[in-house]
């Protein structure tokens, strides 16, 4: 393969743990702090108290895996790539508030969720490097 070919895989596979990492980190905090058992407070041990849960902890750990993945991603793509192209990380979210959060979304929400896949499907088509050669 040559190193374009290369570059582009990377970034595409990057981009794939961006995009889930941040989903699923998302995800992991949001079942966390709702179940178990008492809502946050504005008092730091609350806050502390609910790090040291599994799926907050979980969370914390795949939304810095998510920031150090999306650190590199920016080191070699263009930022008018990676943006929109990670914003499919929002229809990720979207679908697991749906499917395993049971969340109600409108039809105004899903009618966005699809605006950005059209809006990163046209992105995706384009070269990760913008004009560079």
């Amino acid at each position: 393969m040559n190193p374009e070919g290369r570059l582009r895989w990377k970034t595409r596979a990057f981009a794939v743990l961006v995009i889930l990492s941040n989903a699923f980190g998302n995800f992991s905090l949001t079942w966390g702090v709702k179940h178990r058992g008492e809502a946050l407070t504005l008092s730091p041990f609350s806050y502390l108290q609910a790090i040291f849960t599994p799926w907050v902890a979980l969370g914390i750990l795949l939304l810095v895996l998510w920031m150090l993945s999306r650190m590199a991603l920016l080191s070699w793509a263009d930022l008018s790539y990676v943006l929109p192209v990670t914003a499919l990380g929002y229809v990720a979210n979207a679908l697991l508030g749906r499917f395993l959060l049971n969340e109600q979304i409108t039809s105004e929400r899903w009618a966005g969720t699809l605006l950005i896949v059209a809006g990163t499907t046209l992105v995706g088509l384009g070269n990760p490097q913008g004009g560079r050669t």
